[in-house]
């Protein structure tokens, strides 16, 4: 009697595992390490921007909808043809490296979708490239203002993807390589020869110039340290260093002779054995 109870029970619970097991796919779902999810709620409101499933073990109705998004730094390679300044085709290889913000993939799943590297970050990128490089020449672009180049198309792809409709973090853009015509190529590169040697050949000027006034700086210092001395040298301080000298002289043991001068200023002159 009791068994008969029990029967139904029984089949009840049989049947409720079977339908978890056979739905478990649709209601238990795990968030991976670098990836985050948002929920479409098809009886409860539709997509729910606010609520971010993070990285773990999850439980949803089986009728919503769950929206996956890697929020790893991505990245994308491409090969841009771009006018520069002055109309000329040159070609650009660059490398974006970006990431959803993860706390807006609801808005960006909103207005963009899965896809939306395609259809937001690629055509921002390639429009501020062509926008940037249209400011410049081609031999600014290939040599001397490369850097502020690239950091220019990086700000200002970083505003332009960042914003709060569009909620991408721009975290780096390389310009990889430049290709010009040949023949454009080749006229910079000589002209920028020409002015490496004219800028040596200068430095050279600069130097032998340098070298001349440094040399010219000390002729004038010893002509004037000259000056001095001769000046100095008045007919009474040579009189009475000559006396100065003849009585040393004359004290020394090694001397033998002294003649003395017959003239008015004469000198003695000192004979000794050597």
């Amino acid at each position: 009697m009791n068994n008969r109870k029990l029967l139904p029970v029984i089949v009840v619970l049989l049947i409720a595992i079977i339908a978890i097991v056979s739905l478990s796919s649709s209601i238990f779902f795990t968030i991976k390490p670098g990836e985050a999810a948002v929920i479409f709620r098809k009886f409860g409101g539709g997509l729910d921007k606010e609520h971010i499933f993070k990285e773990g073990f999850h439980v949803k109705a089986p009728w919503n909808n769950i929206y996956r998004y890697e929020i790893r730094e991505n990245k994308k390679e491409e090969s841009i043809d771009v006018l520069d300044k002055n109309a000329l085709s040159i070609n650009l290889d660059i490398t974006a490296r970006f990431r959803p913000i993860p706390e807006k993939i609801g808005y960006l799943h909103e207005r963009f979708g899965e896809g939306y590297v395609d259809r937001l970050v690629i055509p921002e990128v390639r429009s501020t490239v062509r926008r940037v490089m249209g400011q410049y020449t081609a031999e600014e672009i290939y040599s001397t203002k490369r850097a502020e180049i690239e950091d220019k198309i990086k700000q200002e792809s970083k505003a332009a993807l960042g914003t709060s409709e569009n909620n991408i973090e721009l975290v780096a853009l390389l310009v990889r390589s430049i290709k010009l015509p040949d023949q454009i190529k080749k006229a910079i590169e000589a002209k920028l020869q020409q002015e490496q040697e004219a800028l040596a050949y200068q430095f050279r000027l600069d130097k032998e110039k340098s070298e001349a006034e440094r040399k010219k700086i000390a002729a004038e210092g010893e002509a004037r340290a000259n000056q001095i001395i001769n000046s100095s040298l008045t007919d009474h301080l040579l009189k009475m260093r000559g006396i100065e000298a003849t009585s040393a002289l004359a004290n020394s043991s090694n001397t033998k002779i002294v003649i003395v001068g017959n003239s008015k200023d004469g000198l003695p002159i000192i004979l000794g054995d050597n």
